[in-house]
């Protein structure tokens, strides 16, 4: 073995090193972009906190705004509508999880764990469906006079708890506080 070949050994290790490198920064280059059209955009990021007027929502009505991109209602119900949600017995319920981040993880389906305030009055959550992401419809819709998903037949009750149809879980509660009297903050 002459010096040449050991020299030539040496320039043979790098070309294959070069090119393992060249490689591996290719690949990172083109598969960079399709990883990061995932995060989240500017102006969603920019809204990921929101304050929402409910000075005008009268009782029995609901307010629809748009947070991170999807449908949260925010609903003032009736004393009837708290009452009916309030008298539901806990082990009828498809998922008896209340789904609220406000709250601690693994608390159980009570309207009570699912209602803004104590009297209840105030109700906040997300308006996906949990079935395949339709929006329900509101105003007293489906077999328990809360919200009806068409698509499928999801029925929720006036606490937004899942209770006949395809849908999985109860309408998930999102972080949300008031501010004022007049105000809630999401996010």
């Amino acid at each position: 073995m002459s010096h040449a070949d050991d020299h030539e050994g040496t320039r043979r290790d790098f070309i294959y090193y070069a090119t393992a490198g060249a490689g591996t920064v290719a690949t990172a280059a083109a598969v960079w972009p399709l990883v990061n059209q995932m995060n989240p955009s500017a102006d969603v990021l920019a809204l990921s906190s929101i304050r929402v007027d409910i000075s005008d929502i009268e009782p029995g009505t609901q307010l629809t705004v748009k947070w991170l991109g999807k449908p949260v209602f925010i609903r003032r119900r009736t004393q009837d509508e708290i009452d009916e949600a309030r008298s539901v017995d806990l082990n009828a319920l498809i998922d008896n999880d209340a789904r609220n981040e406000n709250i601690t993880a693994g608390a159980d389906g009570a309207d009570e764990n699912r209602a803004l305030d104590e009297s209840g009055e105030w109700l906040v959550m997300m308006g996906v469906c949990t079935h395949l992401g339709c929006v329900p419809l509101g105003d007293g819709a489906g077999e328990y006079d809360g919200w009806f998903c068409p698509c499928h037949g999801s029925h929720y009750d006036t606490s937004g708890r899942i209770r006949k149809g395809p849908a999985p879980t109860n309408l998930p509660v999102p972080p949300a506080a008031f501010v004022d009297a007049n105000t809630i903050l999401l996010g």
